[in-house]
This record gives structure tokens, sequence and C-alpha cells, in this order.
């Protein structure tokens, strides 16, 4: 049973990079003003979710410790109430271990990212110093692992060189059940399933709980909330984000750095 009454509860969904925080320009943590919005949905009975690209080893201790209800990670192939994760898919083992040989040979750095867990070789320093600098912890990153053992939701990419990020659009459009997003910059790549989205790993955690789609919201301002911008009762898209994420959204609040989600919530859910 869900807390604060069947019908009533709303659920919200929050990206994190460009909509919760923005790491790049130095903000790792929420702001005074969003932390306590946030708090404030909580305390009227509603649900206040993650979801985001990031696997479980790239939440921060900021984001683990504030006490959201629940996460949808690596767009979707996980999804987590509380502590219990409710559902999970890895990609196809074959399909892996292919690219990875690849990647390998035209010198791509790359990351697997699982449940709990990322791997990422040991000599992948420049990756490693990346990570260091927007707050990621060690802590569930391993170096030492054998390929057959881990389940990959997700594999994340440093290309060296433009012929290594052609190979990587070259990838997807040879495997058409796979897409991807730049990370943070054009070398960048995250490499996942069409299967799994924000959006799917929402309407699981939707019907999980009894709730509505129409109760539903997320905020989001970048290409992978696309879906779930338009899946939702009511998607929110940040003032950062691009015009064509703006589109699928219903609504427009300000950009992360004027404290957009807090403006969102109490314009368009606190109401």
């Amino acid at each position: 049973m869900s807390r604060g009454g069947l019908n009533m509860k709303k659920a919200i969904f929050f990206d994190i990079d460009g909509t919760l925080i923005d790491c790049i320009n130095g903000h790792i943590d929420l702001s005074h003003q969003v932390k306590q919005a946030i708090r404030r949905l909580q305390q009227e009975g509603h649900y206040a979710f993650i979801a985001t690209g990031r696997p479980y080893a790239f939440l921060s201790e900021a984001i683990l410790s504030f006490g959201f209800d629940g996460y949808i990670l690596t767009n979707g192939a996980q999804v987590m109430i509380g502590n219990e994760t409710i559902y999970k898919e890895a990609l196809d083992p074959t399909f892996v271990k292919a690219a990875t040989v690849e990647f390998e040979q035209r010198q791509i750095q790359y990351m697997l990212q699982s449940d709990r867990y990322s791997y990422m070789k040991d000599e992948y320093k420049e990756y490693y110093q990346f990570f260091d600098n927007i707050g990621v912890s060690r802590n569930y990153l391993v170096s030492d692992y054998q390929l057959e053992d881990v389940q990959t939701q997700k594999i994340e990419l440093l290309c060296p060189n433009d012929e290594a990020m052609d190979y990587c659009l070259s990838l997807v459009e040879q495997n058409p059940e796979y897409d991807y997003v730049h990370s943070i910059s054009e070398r960048m790549f995250e490499l996942y399933s069409k299967k799994n989205t924000k959006a799917t790993g929402i309407l699981t955690a939707l019907k999980h709980l009894d709730i509505p789609v129409e109760q539903s919201y997320a905020f989001g301002d970048g290409k992978n909330d696309i879906e779930m911008l338009s899946t939702v009762g009511c998607g929110i898209a940040m003032g950062n984000a691009s015009d064509e994420v703006k589109s699928y959204a219903h609504q427009v609040t300000d950009s992360v750095l004027e404290d957009g989600v807090a403006t969102g919530i109490e314009k368009y859910i606190l109401i």
C-alpha cells in the first residue's frame, strides 16, 4: 500500500546530471532550495525517485544519503524500490564480448556498468581521472575482473580520436537494438539497449507501487530523458535542456543553476 492514500499519491522522477546537479561546473550536491522542495514532496506523502543513466556505482554519497524512495538506473536497466531491486536486465554477453575486443584494439577506454559495481581496467588512467573530477567514488569501481562474470547493463566509452568515435557510431548502426547518447563530451558515449529506457523503468516502478501514470512527474534535460518526459503524466524539462528535449515536455522550468527543480515542484506539483 502506498503511503498517504491510494489514489492521491504522486511519484516524481528526477534526472541527476543537468537537472539536480551540474557536476561539470562544480555543483556536485543538491542545492538547499532543491533539497527543501523534494523534502516537502515526501512530507506530503509523495514518492521521490532518481531516474538516471548512471549505474549504482556512480551515485554520490549526497544522492545515496538523501533518502530517495527508489532509483531508475542505467537508463531503465535496473529499478530499485528502496534498497530492493525489482527489475534488472543485462546486455547480450556475446555482443559485449565482441565489442570489448574491438574497443581494446582501437584503444577505446571502456567501463562495464552493472547492478552494484562498475568494471574498468586499471590502466585507463584518463577515465579514472575524469570520474574523480566529477565526484564519482571508487568504492564501487572494480579493476580486477573476468568479463564472463560481469552482467553488463550499459557500456560507457571514452574515444581517443575521430576514427574511434566513428566506430562507436557504426556499432549502433549495425546493431539496431542498441542506442547511444553522448556523455558529457563528444568523445564519450553511453551504449545501452533500446529495450530499457528511463520510461520503461518508471512504468515498472509505478506498477509496483500501484500509482497511475497520470499521477507521475519527471524532470530532465537530456536526450535520454525524452521518453520519460513524454510518458509520465507531466514531463518537466529544465531550462538548460535543448529545444528538442523541451518539445517533448508538458512544461519547462528554470535551469539547473537557477534551482529549476525547486521552481517546478512548487509551480506544477505542489499546487
